[in-house]
């Protein structure tokens, strides 16, 4: 039961979170698991054109908002005047504020100047700091549970009930062979810190590739990405490049979800597939699950990392390594990956 009467909570709550993919990809959960408890209420998720393709199969009380925050809403004029539209369309009478970023804070100040109710994410930076400084060494909140406080502020009690996009299907699927293994590889981040280097991870690669009955999608989208991820479908047998293919996220969840393991860095990839319910095998360097950004439901031993004092140097990975070979991550030996995805689809 909540704590308060349904009758006593928001009617219409605005949930902002801009960015980025993975951030978003967290949220879903929690998200669709209020959605379903308060049948009630209408939520209004806020976010960028490009995340809200990820917010398939809403429940009927959700709307999505994709704002180009960039362009057509630009600067404080432009969050102030999308927030008085939101607030005159859809009658917010209460904000989730999920991001805690300059342009959340304009759009949170214009509803508490028209008395709506607004709660705010603690990211924890205070934390997140001290940690990356080597003054912390423990496991944080997730931005999961962070985002539950962020709804329990404003009277919503919290039980999840979401079970993943793992019963997704797509016309696009390839016919899988009987026995055949289906193993997903991302193998790209946006800051090298969180990147595995190539030439360890086409070990990995290669040495999965030559296992019998087994297939590869190689995931990635930039245009660098793209032609690296090209020349490796051609390499090694059993191997496809999904940067190559026209899809949407319904055939990216559906294949994942088809998948044994997906193999992948501290990235948006590793929360998909764990909404798509896919065992994760991740990679992580300049960052450390400690922060809090473990994939939906993955278990801490699915975490490939060495443990070295200067882990984490950063919360997102971006920041240059100290001693300028990157040791966190070339220190990880391909054979232990190897290893990790063995165990996983055993």
């Amino acid at each position: 039961m909540a704590r308060n009467s349904h009758n006593d909570l928001p009617r219409n709550v605005l949930v902002i979170r801009f960015s980025a993919l993975g951030d978003v990809a967290i949220a879903i959960p929690v998200l669709y698991s209020m959605c379903r408890a308060y049948p009630h209420t209408r939520f209004v998720m806020l976010t960028r054109p490009w995340p809200a393709g990820m917010l398939i199969e809403r429940p009927a009380n959700l709307v999505v908002v994709d704002a180009e925050v960039t362009t057509d809403y630009k600067g404080a004029a432009g969050m102030l005047r999308l927030a008085a539209e939101l607030r005159k369309h859809y009658h917010i009478d209460a904000v989730a504020d999920l991001h805690d970023v300059l342009r959340s804070w304009l759009i949170d100040a214009s509803m508490r100047l028209h008395g709506i109710a607004v709660a705010r994410i603690d990211k924890g930076r205070r934390e997140k700091r001290a940690l990356c400084k080597g003054k912390l060494h423990r496991q944080l909140a997730s931005s999961h549970d962070r985002y539950v406080a962020v709804f329990e502020r404003l009277g919503f009690d919290y039980s999840e009930t979401f079970e993943g996009f793992s019963h997704i299907g797509s016309p696009k699927l390839p016919a899988r062979d009987t026995g055949e293994r289906w193993i997903a590889i991302a193998p790209f981040s946006q800051h090298k810190g969180k990147v595995y280097p190539m030439p360890l991870l086409e070990q990995v690669i290669g040495q999965v590739a030559a296992w019998p009955r087994v297939r590869i999608f190689l995931f990635g989208g930039g245009s660098q990405e793209k032609q690296e991820l090209h020349r490796l479908a051609l390499k090694y047998p059993h191997t496809l490049s999904m940067a190559e293919l026209k899809h949407n996220f319904v055939d990216e969840f559906a294949l994942m979800a088809a998948c044994d393991v997906m193999v992948t860095m501290d990235s948006a990839n590793m929360h998909m597939a764990s909404l798509a319910g896919t065992p994760v095998v991740s990679i992580w360097g300049a960052t450390h699950p400690y922060c809090g950004f473990m994939g939906w439901r993955q278990p801490p031993e699915s975490a490939v990392q060495l443990e070295l004092d200067c882990r984490p140097c950063s919360v997102f990975g971006q920041r240059p390594c100290k001693y300028g070979d990157y040791r966190c991550m070339t220190g990880i030996k391909p054979e232990t990956i190897v290893e990790k995805i063995k165990q996983t689809i055993a």
